[in-house]
């Protein structure tokens, strides 16, 4: 994951990651059978660690805002050249190609499925608790996501005026408006 963040997967060899992991490039290429794969199957193994945290996370017994604002910090990149949003950038990128194909796409939508799914279902306990206003959970989730998304790569990028805590601050006010205690 480190060597695909810092330059790319383009211009990773083989030969180098064999290296760096102390195996030949002969055994990687036999393992994963392309750079297509071995990138799908490093963020599918750097997503499954953050799953078990957003699980974690979720389960907590803070009120449903409270967790939605970690699901939020958990979202984000910690910063410009974030390693696991760097995966996603490159996903995204390679995945517009014929040759990825639709097992790929297939797989990526499992993982960003997940997400939502999970988005969802934090949202509808809000809503029934009445601790948010009454919004369609799906499609508030995939607005939502869509915001977290465009400015998760701004700051991946390191795009100026798009710091971390800027960005968080944009949210949580996002969501203060869109999700304002019905009481209040």
């Amino acid at each position: 994951m480190a060597m695909i963040a810092e330059n790319g997967l383009e211009r990773l060899t083989m030969a180098a990651l064999g290296r760096e992991v102390g195996m030949s490039s002969g055994h990687l290429a036999y393992h994963f059978g392309s750079k297509d794969e071995l990138l799908l199957r490093t963020l599918e193994w750097s997503e499954g660690r953050l799953g078990d945290e957003r699980a974690q996370l979720l389960a907590g017994s803070g009120g449903a805002r409270e967790r939605l604002d970690a699901y939020v910090d958990l979202y984000v990149p910690g910063g410009p050249r974030d390693p696991h949003w760097t995966l996603w950038m490159e996903v995204w990128n390679r995945s517009q190609s014929a040759a990825a194909g639709i097992s790929a796409r297939a797989r990526q939508s499992a993982i960003e499925g997940a997400w939502h799914h999970d988005l969802v279902a934090l949202l509808a306990e809000g809503i029934a608790r009445g601790e948010f206003s009454e919004v369609d959970p799906d499609r508030y989730a995939a607005r939502l996501r869509a915001l977290l998304d465009g400015f998760s790569i701004h700051v991946a990028i390191g795009l100026p005026g798009a710091e971390r805590g800027q960005v968080l601050a944009h949210v949580r006010e996002f969501l203060d408006d869109g999700l304002a205690d019905p009481v209040a």
